[in-house]
């Protein structure tokens, strides 16, 4: 007689130090923060980019909340404090604090008076000595706070000021104003006005091309220098950053516009994100702090995709189930394709040299699984839903029969193959449901993970909660097999 013994699913990594030297070529777990979500729970499930919206408060302290809303209001101090309790707790690679900066002048002062009395010398305020014209390796910036705001002059001019008491010390940039419609402001025609006398937006100039105002915005220098190797510049244009921008600054771009680009221009979006830190960020009508879906941004080679991890769903389970990878260490390499800068790579066609893998999961049965909330006997109507996300090519979902009245040790002991074209970007989910005939299927438990990360053979795979929680001893009980 044999017994079969069956181990974890995921692939126990430690993270890849040489593939943590890749430069700009690694993906932050990243979030946004707003009051009702302090950072510290981020922090713990090994998050390393971190969104504060700070704004003038009361007494010239400023306060963090998410502006032109009813949220409660945390002091900007008390934020800082949070983060450096917890920010290396799950990971020894550097934190970006993005800050979505809207005080004035004097508080910003008081910023980065906060930021460098909490943060000492973990607080990245000058460019290392063997980086002065690349950005460092997440390897070289390990226990590192990083700063992430609009900033002025050269990383050079920044290193002459060190020391300098920069108190009163404000000067002026000018950007575009915010309020350009996404597809003109992506248009190579762009016109901007260059003085106050042409007033109204959407003036036009004598060649009939739209024109727009530039708006003056006022940084404390003191803030500015503590911004090195994440200066955020405004988004213009694919071809405006290939002329202009530098390699220490990065980009927001919002989740419409985003998603406007990479259809349109998917091949031109990953030769800028291969150069480029880029960050997408909710639109501003989440005001109930919804996601989107990370996938198809990660398809793109974005590094930065910010999610509201205070909301549970299908969004969050892809996030935590990506960054399983590389020892949970909240980076991870991109796949070569997506940073080689002579790619021709593109998610939205067939790859052209394309390495497939067939994988074949034959989910045998379940064990303990998560009772119902709508049986007090445990007597739920089990099925499981398994679902490839990647590339929209790899997308597929299949589903096990109904095992009628049977938590507790269900058998299916069905086969199910999946041809995946780009497996380097997709991900598994595996979803326990209890058949629901009148409301819909009942969520019971769910479990995602890099396809590329499962190991082979009898396999445990465990089930988490919506809130993300271990559900122990809850688990499905599968083989795997795959072949390239």
């Amino acid at each position: 007689m044999t017994t079969n013994i069956a181990f974890e699913i995921i692939q126990k990594y430690e993270p890849i130090e040489e593939g943590l030297q890749q430069d700009k070529e690694l993906a932050p777990g990243c979030k946004t923060t707003t009051p009702l979500s302090m950072p510290d729970n981020a922090l713990v499930k090994g998050c390393r980019c971190l969104e504060i919206d700070c704004w003038d408060g009361s007494r010239n302290e400023p306060v963090v909340y998410h502006g032109y809303t009813l949220t409660s209001k945390i002091l900007f101090k008390t934020v800082i404090q949070s983060i450096q309790k917890y920010a290396f707790i799950t990971s020894d690679y550097p934190v970006v604090l993005s800050l979505e900066n809207h005080c004035s002048p004097s508080q910003q002062e008081v910023m980065a008076d906060i930021l460098q009395s909490v943060f000492g010398d973990a607080l990245l305020s000058d460019m290392l000595d063997d980086y002065p014209d690349k950005l460092p390796s997440p390897k070289a910036l390990k226990f590192k706070i990083l700063v992430r705001n609009k900033k002025i002059g050269s990383l050079r001019e920044t290193r002459e000021r060190k020391g300098s008491d920069k108190h009163g010390q404000v000067e002026e940039y000018e950007e575009i104003d915010q309020d350009v419609d996404d597809e003109i402001k992506e248009s190579k025609a762009l016109a901007i006005l260059e003085d106050d006398s042409q007033k109204e937006a959407g003036a036009i100039n004598a060649a009939g091309l739209p024109l727009f105002r530039r708006r003056r915005v006022k940084v404390a220098m003191a803030l500015s220098d503590l911004v090195i190797y994440t200066k955020a510049e405004k988004f213009i244009s694919f071809q405006h950053s290939r002329l202009y921008q530098q390699f220490n600054e990065s980009n927001s771009i919002g989740e419409s516009e985003a998603r406007k680009l990479s259809k349109l221009k998917g091949h031109e979006f990953i030769l800028h994100t291969s150069k480029f830190i880029t960050r997408i960020y909710p639109k501003a009508t989440r005001t109930d702090s919804s996601n989107f879906n990370p996938q198809e941004f990660w398809n793109i080679g974005c590094q930065m995709v910010a999610l509201n991890f205070q909301t549970p769903g299908l969004p969050m389970d892809l996030q935590n189930g990506k960054f399983l990878d590389n020892g949970c260490s909240g980076y991870i390499l991109k796949p070569h394709f997506l940073r080689d800068i002579k790619t021709e790579f593109n998610p939205n066609e067939t790859p052209k040299d394309i390495d497939p893998v067939t994988l074949t999961i034959r989910l045998i049965s379940g064990i303990q699984l998560p009772p119902s909330n709508h049986s007090s006997s445990n007597k739920a109507d089990t099925l499981v839903v398994l679902e490839i996300f990647g590339v929209p090519n790899d997308h597929v979902k299949r589903q096990t029969r109904v095992i009628k009245r049977n938590a507790l040790c269900p058998r299916w002991n069905e086969t199910f193959t999946f041809i995946i074209q780009v497996p380097e970007l997709a991900l598994i989910r595996f979803v326990v449901e209890n058949q629901g005939l009148i409301t819909g299927n009942e969520f019971l438990g769910q479990y995602t993970l890099p396809v590329l990360c499962m190991n082979k053979g009898y396999r445990h795979v465990p089930l988490f909660s919506k809130m993300g929680e271990s559900l122990e001893p809850a688990a499905l009980f599968i083989y795997v097999w795959y072949v390239r």
